[in-house]
């Protein structure tokens, strides 16, 4: 288990408005702590509460230079995206102007802009502008934060769930630190709950069983604000002072699967079911596959995938593939969810389990780079149509031979040259069969 470090005074809420000095207190009254979840009065007040995030050590870096520099933070909900802007500010004795990209006008940028630039007129340091959900705002709206973050007017830490270099412009990327935050560990989970039940006033004199610190870290899944949110609901319906794991569980619900068709979730675990059939891991790829069905995928667009994996990763190999993918394509155009699951299930253990080629995709890459390269052959005269227009003048198909006639001749006719191998078959499953058909037919 990880080991908790002593907890500095909670520095409580954090804020700015226009006018006003920064709303942060290091002793809030205890109606403003009842008001609080357990969450925000569980929040890390310095660097050294922070638990499971290596990009803890940079931040410290970037806090201990004269001047702070912008950094935008990625990382799921729950990883300390917010907690970490308003650390850094505390850790620098700096005032923060926390907004909302979702809510927040770009007027309201301009005055705390306006503002910032003002303390460094008067001798004080630079405003930290905590933007979360950066990527909510549109390239105009950035494009307004470009010429004071480059020069150092403003401090900006940006807060976002969604690839940055996806969703931020590249002019904002560079001119801030990107710094990614991951799912907090089972054992950080943990040392944050035992943290919580040893220091929290609210929770003092009640007992938490071992079974629920346990379920609320499996639950989690990651985000401590879940985990501790699930312990504060947890202890109002506690027993006789005691939370046992059957009130976590009640309190926490059931793990889900954060979710979006437009977000990165979506083509990451695509990549990771290809991936996983391509390497013949049965498991792996159904796991992937009840991730993206839980997480409510569009169930063709997982069947799309499967049908390409067919024949890119399979081909040849197994023909079959390709005939199983359409079926299932089929099945799952027309009978839908939730009964189409089977069909994509079968699909994704057939793929995973047969013998892997990629000759076939290798073939037409090869094949097309030659002639986006070299040009079009010739199309020989014997092989034109002689029935078209002008073709019997112009000598189209003299000299054709009929590969039923004579295959060595008719063979030898089709014929390009060396340089137009393309495909070479592998040595398993069916394509083993194929590279003793493909060798050219003896003259009798």
């Amino acid at each position: 288990m990880v080991s908790a470090p002593a907890r500095r005074a909670p520095i409580g809420v954090g804020g700015y408005a226009q006018g006003m000095p920064d709303l942060w207190h290091n002793q809030r009254t205890s109606r403003l702590d009842a008001a609080l979840p357990l969450a925000a009065r569980m929040r890390p007040a310095c660097f050294d509460d922070v638990l499971g995030q290596d990009a803890v050590a940079v931040l410290r870096r970037m806090a201990a230079r004269p001047r702070l520099g912008s950094v935008l933070l990625w990382g799921p909900p729950g990883t300390g995206k917010t907690t970490l802007a308003r650390v850094l500010a505390a850790e620098t004795s700096r005032d923060l102007a926390e907004e909302n990209a979702a809510t927040v006008g770009v007027a309201r940028i301009r005055d705390i802009l306006v503002e910032s630039k003002h303390r460094i007129e008067t001798d004080r340091p630079p405003l930290v502008l905590f933007l979360d959900e950066i990527h909510r705002f549109n390239r105009a709206q950035q494009d307004v934060l470009l010429r004071d973050v480059e020069a150092g007017i403003v401090d900006l830490v940006g807060a976002t769930t969604e690839n940055p270099w996806a969703t931020c412009t590249k002019a904002l990327i560079s001119r801030a630190t990107v710094l990614g935050l991951v799912p907090l560990s089972d054992d950080a989970i943990e040392a944050l709950l035992r943290r919580a039940c040893d220091e929290d006033p609210m929770l003092s004199g009640m007992t938490v069983d071992d079974e629920a610190v346990a379920m609320l870290t499996q639950q989690a899944a990651g985000d401590a604000r879940r985990a501790l949110n699930g312990l504060d609901l947890a202890s109002t319906s506690a027993i006789d002072g005691c939370i046992d794991a059957d009130a976590a569980a009640k309190a926490i619900g059931r793990r889900g699967v954060s979710w979006d068709r437009d977000s990165e979730a979506h083509f990451n675990h695509a990549s990771a079911l290809i991936k996983s059939i391509r390497s013949s891991h049965v498991d792996a790829s159904l796991h992937w596959l009840a991730v993206m069905l839980e997480g409510g995928e569009d169930p063709m667009f997982i069947a799309r995938r499967l049908a390409i994996a067919a024949s890119e990763d399979v081909g040849l190999a197994s023909p079959q593939a390709l005939s199983l993918a359409a079926a299932m394509l089929q099945v799952v155009d027309r009978v839908g969810m939730p009964e189409a699951e089977y069909a994509l299930a079968q699909c994704t253990i057939y793929l995973a389990c047969a013998p892997k080629s990629n000759s076939t995709t290798l073939a037409i890459q090869k094949a097309r780079q030659d002639v986006r390269t070299n040009g079009p052959a010739q199309v020989p005269l014997a092989l034109r149509p002689s029935r078209a227009p002008g073709g019997e003048v112009l000598d189209h198909g003299v000299g054709y031979v009929h590969g039923h006639d004579d295959p060595a001749r008719a063979w030898a006719m089709c014929d390009l040259g060396d340089a137009h191998r393309y495909f070479q078959p592998g040595l398993t499953g069916f394509e083993a069969t194929l590279s003793e058909r493909l060798r050219a037919p003896e003259t009798p």
